[in-house]
């Protein structure tokens, strides 16, 4: 079976990137993630991310270079390849999110305090290496 394409954006304020926490009732509800979604048939990675971010999030981001993107195998289910993707806002930070139950603005060094996403770890990796 073929892995699930998907993106992400780790949207940049200085030192802060946005985590957002999987509201309950979705997959890995109460675990912290980048903001993202599926890649549909036919899109870019750069376009599925931009518009999953106005959809979830109602903002406007500018996509940057590729971050990070690590395959995830998931028990029993469909492998995660993850896409991340250094972003910036264009426009008014977000307020709330159509999956998320809590954004927050949270410094790099201090990303490791959260309980991540299997998905997303490797992206949180190659960001806390930066500030080391």
């Amino acid at each position: 079976m073929q892995p699930l394409i998907v993106v992400a954006a780790v949207v940049r304020d200085g030192d802060r990137v946005l985590a957002c926490r999987r509201a309950p009732g979705k997959d890995a509800a109460g675990r912290w993630e980048f903001p993202g979604g599926k890649v549909e048939s036919g899109e870019s990675p750069e376009a599925a991310l931009a518009r999953e971010i106005a959809e979830e999030l109602g903002v406007r981001i500018h996509v940057g270079a590729l971050l990070d993107r690590t395959v995830t195998a998931r028990a029993g289910g469909r492998a995660i390849d993850l896409a991340c993707f250094d972003c910036r806002l264009d426009g008014d930070a977000p307020v709330a999110s159509t999956d998320h139950d809590e954004l927050r603005w949270m410094p790099i060094e201090r990303l490791g305090e959260l309980d991540w996403a299997e998905a997303d770890l490797a992206a949180v990796a190659v960001l806390t290496r930066e500030v080391t």
